[in-house]
């Protein structure tokens, strides 16, 4: 039988406005469930739908957050499996039914749900989701590695968009991973891309980041306000020469979301170069496309991650192999615009996570 639970939720009713607390009856419907909402993330790109007018797929008032954890209360026909049980909500539910999911391509799905841009997102008491695709988090692991079901909620995007990239790059051993960008979702592509056996190069412009960075991760950071790019790859370079590492085939992750940070990262490329977009801007950048073509490099496009590779993600986190405590924070729910506005104002050095 489906349960209708009392449940709150905040809401972006216009751009560039404070968002307002609704109440709402959250009720699955077959093959949903209900997530009491642990922690939700705030991410870059809820910045730009707030702020910058990016366009949403669903009509306001939204609910905007696609970062959740939390745990299942109620389930519509056919999940009610799910009832209990700790998750990682996906923040791009592909339908698994369509030809495109079929043929292994379910972040191209055309009928996919986003959470906070599709359908109502994370930022409230409860979120209701598709069970297709939810992602079990085993309390026990999380408890031996001294999180809580609040700070894996960034998995959901922060980690797991960079984890894809990384696994579609093909990054093993041996490699050299240039990452442009540590805040945020480059400081896990970061520790992804070192958990996977390459030597990672940062590069920022915040010297905190790349001092917070460098003290586990990246061998090398470069800070992008005080070398132009003609040093920055010389010093990348050098770096490889002395290090006995490649001078080609680097893989780069543009992780920076910033017209400046991919124009560099498209500059960096070399003789089989592999060029990641992580980050999104709503800004033009103007480059030689013939490039790709001269050093015979590749560019790829990341959208979210398909949902079988989170477990994989998860692991990294709750093995140890990335660390979330030292880049995440929580805040109250209630705090919700003044978070935005300080993260919009980059007053916050971590990751913000609201909690109901």
């Amino acid at each position: 039988m489906t349960q209708n639970i009392e449940a709150r939720r905040w809401l972006m009713t216009a751009v560039n406005q404070p968002m307002v607390e609704e109440k709402f009856q959250a009720s699955p419907k077959a093959g949903e469930v209900v997530v009491e909402v642990a922690g939700c993330g705030v991410c870059h790109t809820d910045l730009g739908y707030l702020y910058d007018g990016v366009r949403l797929n669903q009509p306001l008032p939204l609910a905007l957050g696609h970062e959740i954890s939390g745990r299942v209360v109620a389930a519509g026909a056919g999940a009610e499996s799910w009832i209990g049980r700790a998750v990682l909500v996906p923040a791009v539910f592909p339908c698994g039914e369509c030809d495109v999911c079929k043929r292994g391509r379910p972040a191209i799905c055309r009928n996919q749900k986003m959470p906070g841009n599709d359908i109502q997102g994370g930022f409230g008491s409860h979120i209701v989701v598709p069970s297709f695709g939810l992602c079990p988090v085993d309390e026990q692991r999380l408890a031996k590695a001294g999180l809580t079901l609040a700070d894996i909620s960034v998995v959901a995007d922060a980690v797991t968009t960079p984890y894809q990239a990384v696994v579609r790059a093909g990054v093993k051993p041996g490699f050299l991973a240039v990452v442009n960008g540590v805040g945020g979702v480059g400081g896990y592509c970061a520790q992804i891309a070192k958990a996977f056996g390459a030597t990672v190069i940062a590069i920022d412009v915040d010297p905190k980041k790349l001092e917070m960075i460098g003290k586990s991760t990246a061998a090398l950071t470069l800070n992008a306000r005080e070398n132009d790019l003609k040093s920055l790859k010389a010093k990348i370079t050098e770096f490889c020469k002395a290090n006995k590492l490649p001078t080609t085939e680097w893989t780069i992750f543009e992780c920076s979301g910033t017209a400046v940070g991919q124009s560099t990262a498209f500059g960096l490329l070399t003789h089989g170069a592999t060029l990641c977009v992580v980050g999104f801007t709503m800004d033009k950048v103007e480059v030689r496309l013939s490039n790709l073509m001269a050093f015979d490099a590749r560019a790829i496009g990341n959208w979210g991650c398909p949902p079988d590779l989170y477990p994989a993600a998860l692991d990294l986190v709750l093995d140890g192999k990335v660390n979330l405590a030292d880049f995440v924070e929580r805040h109250p729910l209630a705090d919700i615009n003044k978070i935005f506005a300080d993260v919009h104002a980059h007053k916050l050095t971590r990751r913000a996570i609201l909690v109901p």
